[in-house]
Order: C-alpha cells, then structure tokens, then sequence
C-alpha cells in the first residue's frame, strides 16, 4: 500500500486556503460588521445627545438664530458624513442639514411615531420609505423644561459601514493571502528537509530489505532526520558485514567438521578395503578417536555459545575466593606445560580474593585464556597470571610471552571461528570459539576484557569481575 504524506499535507494546505477565505468571508464578514455598526450607532448616538442637549437646547431658547442652527448642523453632516435632522413631534422635518438653504418647503414624515424605534434608540431601513436605500437612523430626544419638543435623528447610509467593512476584509483577505504564502513558504521547507529525505530513507530501506545493503542514503543534516539516515546506514553496513560474516561462518563450520570427517571416512575405507593392515589399524583407530574427540569439542562449543548468546543467560552468583579458583585452573595444565618446558608466574592479591560471579562460567574463562596462552607461548617461557583490586573491581590478567597477535587482527579474535594463520600454522586443534566464549560470559556478568598484544613479544588479557562485599547477598 502506497503511502500518501505529501499529497496529505498538499491537501491539508489547500483546505487551509479554503477555510481561512470561508471564515474571513463569513464569520469575519459578519463579527467586523457588527462591530463597526455598533461603533456608529454609538458614535452617532453620543453625537445626537450633543447636539440636543447644546444647539437645539439653544435655539429653542432662542439664544441662537435658526440660520445659526443649519450651519452647525451643516458642519457636522461634513463631520459625521450623515445627515441631521430636527423634526417635531408629529414628523415635520424642522432643519434638514442635507437640504438646500434655498428650500423653504417643509417636509413631513407620514406616520412618524418615536414608539416604532420600540426601546432601541436606532434603527435600520429606509425610514418610513424616505429614503432609496437603506440607513441607519439614530435619535435623541430635545427636551425643554422637561418636556420633549422633538427629536434629533442622524441618519447615515449603510452602504458606507458596508463600504467600510469591505475596507477591513481587505486587510483580512491581504492577511490571510500573506499567511497563506508563509504556510506555502513552510510546506516547501518540510518538503526538502522532511519529505524528501524520508523518501530517500524509504527507498533505502527497501533495497536493504532486498538485499542491497550498498545502496546509499543521501541525507545530510543535523537533526533527528540525519540521525535516521545515519543510523539506517549503520544498520546496512552492520548487515552487511553480518552476511559476510554469516558466510564465513558457513565456511569456517564447513571446514572444521569436513577435515575431521574426511580424515575418518578415508581411515575407515582404508581399513575395511584392507589397504591397511591389521597391525596398524589400532594406530589408526586412535587417529579416528582424536578426530572424533575433536569434532565432539566443536559441537559442545558451539552450544555452549549458542547459549550464551542469549538474552538473559541464567547465572549462578556467588561468592568465591578468585585465588583458589586461579591456583586449581593452572593446576590442570600441569602436563601440557611440563611438555612444553612452560611456567606459571602467580602474583595474587592477598591469601585469599573473594570475587561476586558465577565460579564455574568464570573458571571457564580462565580456563580458555590459560589454555590460549599455552598455544601461542614459545617453549622455555613463563605465563603470568595476576589479580589485583581498585575501585571496588577485581582485575585479572593473563599474560604470555609468545607471539602475539597482529595488530589487524585484534579486533577479530573475539569472533566465532576467527583464527588467524599463525594459529592454524601452530595449533590445529583450535576450534576458533574459545575467545567468542570467554566474551560472551564477561558481558554475561556485565564487566569488561580487553588484550594488548605486541607482535614477538607477548598477550595479556585483563578482565574485570566485582569484587565481594558481605551486603553483596
């Protein structure tokens, strides 16, 4: 199923565009003008107040002449772009800011009531069909010595708040198209550093997934997107180097089990066609069981790393003194460096060390280090094997004086079946699985082993153990 992100977030920008023109043309529409209406009416009101409550005040009072009054009114119909009215009681039209100053002719206003503005004091339409279009027609009473002579009304076109309106919804609209361009703006900038990136990581992936493990991931950038692609490039070269390792692992099992079993398939036919005879068929035999044993090693390798290599390896924590384990593991050399003219150097840390771990896994692993130190040693040499204390950790470290390992290849003998040629040149017993299981049970027990080896002069390997307190229990 194909995925659909770009043409998703296209779309989410397209619905963006149409929703902000919708709400800009609806809501916004609406709210701006009733917000400007309300202004007005406000305006207009405060503005009809005033003037009932000064000029018309005035000229009923007859402090101001009538021909005074019009051009006051006249002034602010410029102010307030309205038109002013004074109309009486019964709807004559007294002053009429708007009307020409050669007119004398009064105007009435049939079926004018102050009661049809019911408790608004403004209202909206064509005003008792006066006007063409629509206004709105705000009022205020006069009132002289208490009592009301008539009415002040403002009225002011609603096309121009319309026109007004129209003005704001510019700016909005301008707005919102600026928005609509930095969202444009964003969208692009996601798309080269998000989208396309991700496609390139797909693509990757997929091909990976097939097998190409070569194929590149073109991303280059700082931030959790780079860090994807780097890790996914890691991961292929890991596969990568994990298949040439599986191959070599096929090979090197293929080779340790074919030589055995080749050598004892051509001595068994060898006996049973009688080209060997009867008196050295017991030298054979045991050629036979040498084999045998050999392949028998191999297999109990192999599951016994098989087992470590499992998450969660059931250890057997308990105290032990790593001394005596030390002294009785060397012990069981005695024959083999007896025929190799081979030592053992000794140096412990007080009479007794007792270390937290599991005692058999550990004597396990200096068992194999021991035994590695043996193969490679030159005859007539001593093996060093010490224990010392700091920071509340117990350091072991076996030491040979043989000859080394080369400096390509030490990051190799941990691996399964990795032998290099001097150790198929010196000792072709090796299964190549004794290192791979001595890392396996250090990092069992969650502590370290490293080696320093020099060509012609020597290895020493240094692993780490927990060093035991009473409160370890």
């Amino acid at each position: 199923m194909k995925k659909m992100i770009y043409p998703k977030l296209l779309g989410g920008y397209l619905l963006f565009g149409i929703l902000g023109f919708l709400i800009v043309s609806t809501l916004t529409a609406h709210f701006s003008y009733q917000y400007i209406k309300k202004e007005e009416i406000s305006k207009l009101y405060k503005e009809a107040n005033l003037i009932s409550s000064d000029y018309a005040i005035s000229y009923y009072s007859d402090t101001i002449t009538l021909e005074d009054f019009k051009q006051r009114l006249k002034a602010l119909n410029i102010y307030l772009s309205a038109k002013i009215w004074v109309i009486d009681m019964n709807g004559n039209i007294l002053v009429n800011s708007a009307s020409k100053a050669e007119s004398t002719e009064m105007e009435t206003i049939s079926n004018f009531h102050i009661g049809n503005f019911k408790n608004r004091y403004y209202q909206t339409g064509y005003f008792y069909n006066y006007f063409s279009e629509e206004h709105l027609s705000v009022y205020a009473p006069i009132s002289v010595n208490y009592k009301v002579k008539g009415y002040i009304i403002i009225h002011k076109p609603v096309q121009e708040l319309v026109s007004y309106n129209n003005g704001f919804l510019t700016i909005a609209y301008i707005t919102l198209a600026v928005l609509f361009l930095c969202a444009f703006v964003l969208l692009a900038i996601f798309t080269f550093t998000i989208i396309l990136p991700i496609k390139k990581i797909t693509k990757a992936a997929s091909e990976y997934a097939d097998g190409k493990f070569e194929h590149p991931v073109d991303v280059h950038s700082n931030d959790e997107i780079g860090y994807l692609a780097a890790s996914l490039t890691y991961m292929a070269t890991e596969l990568n180097t994990l298949e040439e390792d599986q191959r070599k692992f096929v090979s090197n099992v293929s080779h340790d089990f074919r030589s055995p079993l080749t050598s004892i398939k051509g001595y068994v036919e060898a006996m049973l066609d009688g080209t060997i005879p009867m008196e050295f068929q017991e030298k054979y035999l045991n050629i036979i069981l040498f084999e045998t044993e050999r392949l028998n090693k191999l297999t109990a390798s192999l599951l016994e790393l098989n087992k470590y290599g499992k998450r969660g390896i059931m250890l057997d924590i308990t105290k032990f003194d790593i001394n005596h384990t030390i002294k009785m593991t060397a012990q069981t050399f005695e024959g083999t460096c007896k025929e190799k003219r081979i030592s053992f150097e000794l140096i412990l840390t007080e009479q007794t060390l007792y270390a937290f771990a599991d005692m058999d896994k550990i004597q396990r692993v200096i068992y194999n280090l021991i035994d590695n130190a043996i193969k490679f040693s030159s005859p007539d040499s001593v093996i060093t094997v010490e224990t010392t204390v700091k920071n509340e950790k117990i350091f072991v470290s076996v030491k040979d004086r043989g000859i080394g390992i080369p400096k390509e290849s030490l990051g190799k003998i941990w691996e399964r079946f990795y032998k290099s040629d001097s150790s198929r040149g010196k000792d072709k017993k090796g299964t190549g699985l004794g290192l791979a299981i001595v890392k396996e049970i250090i990092l069992a027990h969650k502590e370290n082993i490293n080696v320093i080896s020099t060509e012609d002069v020597g290895t020493e390997f240094i692993f780490s153990l927990t060093l035991y307190h009473p409160d370890d229990e």
